[in-house]
């Protein structure tokens, strides 16, 4: 297809007000709060003007990802609704120009802006959230607990981590089931009490810790003291400090590749809601972006108009429409971890919807 004069002039229109309604929904989303919070902490001496800035910053990454859908819709539906208002729609269409030749030009910046999405999600967004944490001084510091089980389910092994920090570990607990199994209960032989840890790809290694040897009747026997000891050697070292650093995080500060190991290995440990819901997670990384598209068609689409009919009408669609996208995630999210969806109908509902509703108007507006 041969770019034209008017491919230019479309493409240059629609990308002014996308790029003005995405700085727009940026500082609107910054200005009330993040910004007066931001404000009173250098006031404070919390923050330098520096680190302030920085701050913002890296606060955008976050902000952009859910601007582009919203400023390519806003953007394409102001373009058509103006050149509805003005009749240079009416002339494209006197001089033959087919619909889908008229919107050409949107759907090329849509990929562009899709691809900015995409990345954005895989590598801006979890580069920002780690430079957050480091500039406010706080990492994923919680419990973890993991139960190894042998291959009748039975518990062998329970490690409880009170605390850690990377590879370091605090206050750890090691379970050592008993072989005799009661019809109720799977009985305890020893308790490891660890002062501390550290965790290495092929093993972890405790220091500083008491033993409490425990009969079959659930008694204790002695309590002795090791200075240091090691558990969980080789490959499923490496796995479950990996499951532990993420268990912590949101999907949003994991990129692509490290998301998808992370959920292969929720799999391996049958750890069934974490998988679906960072399935889920996963899946709406590829969906996300492509909504961007449909929502440039949909703003051509309802840009669409008679000279005298309400431009009102439209923009509420609009913003009805990205109202309900954003409102509803955290609902499929939800029945993706449940198991009421599978996660790919979850991250895929959203997308076909508005794929119909693109359909829809098409035809209402018979164009």
């Amino acid at each position: 297809m041969k770019i034209t004069i008017y491919d230019k002039y479309i493409f240059k229109q629609v990308a002014v007000t996308t790029f003005v309604a995405i700085l727009l929904f940026t500082v609107v989303w910054i200005a009330p709060e993040m910004l007066l919070n931001t404000i009173k902490k250098i006031l404070a001496g919390e923050y330098t003007l520096k680190m302030g800035a920085a701050f913002l910053t890296y606060q955008l990454p976050l902000i952009l990802g859910k601007a582009f859908p919203v400023g390519l819709l806003l953007g394409s539906l102001f373009t058509f609704d103006k050149l509805s208002k003005d009749s240079e729609l009416t002339i494209f269409r006197a001089v033959g120009l087919p619909f889908k030749r008229i919107i050409a030009p949107v759907v090329v910046l849509s990929l562009i802006v899709t691809w900015l999405c995409f990345l954005t999600y895989d590598k801006l967004i979890p580069i920002s959230q780690q430079k957050l944490m480091n500039m406010q001084c706080r990492n994923p510091v919680s419990q973890y607990i993991y139960t190894q089980k042998d291959e009748n389910s039975r518990p062998v092994m329970s490690v409880i981590v009170s605390r850690y920090d990377n590879y370091i570990m605090n206050d750890v607990i090691v379970l050592d089931f008993s072989k005799k199994i009661y019809e109720d209960v799977h009985g305890i032989s020893q308790i490891y009490v660890a002062e501390y840890g550290n965790r290495f790809k092929d093993k972890w290694v405790l220091h500083n810790i008491l033993v409490y040897n425990i009969t079959q009747e659930g008694i204790f026997q002695s309590i002795g003291h090791k200075d240091s000891m090691e558990i969980m050697h080789g490959k499923i070292a490496d796995d479950i400090g990996i499951l532990m650093a993420n268990s912590n995080k949101k999907d949003r500060e994991i990129t692509n590749k490290d998301l998808k190991h992370y959920i292969g290995l929720l799999k391996e440990q049958k750890m069934e809601e974490p998988y679906r819901l960072m399935l889920n997670k996963y899946y709406q990384r590829f969906f996300h972006p492509f909504v961007c598209i449909l929502l440039a068609v949909m703003g051509c689409l309802l840009g669409f108009s008679k000279p005298r009919e309400q431009r009102l009408i439209g923009f509420t669609i609009a913003i009805g429409a990205i109202f309900i996208y954003y409102i509803t995630l955290p609902f499929f999210d939800l029945l993706a971890e449940k198991g009421v969806l599978p996660p790919i109908i979850a991250a895929a509902f959203p997308p076909v919807s508005f794929l119909a509703a693109c359909i829809a108007f098409y035809k209402s507006k018979d164009i």
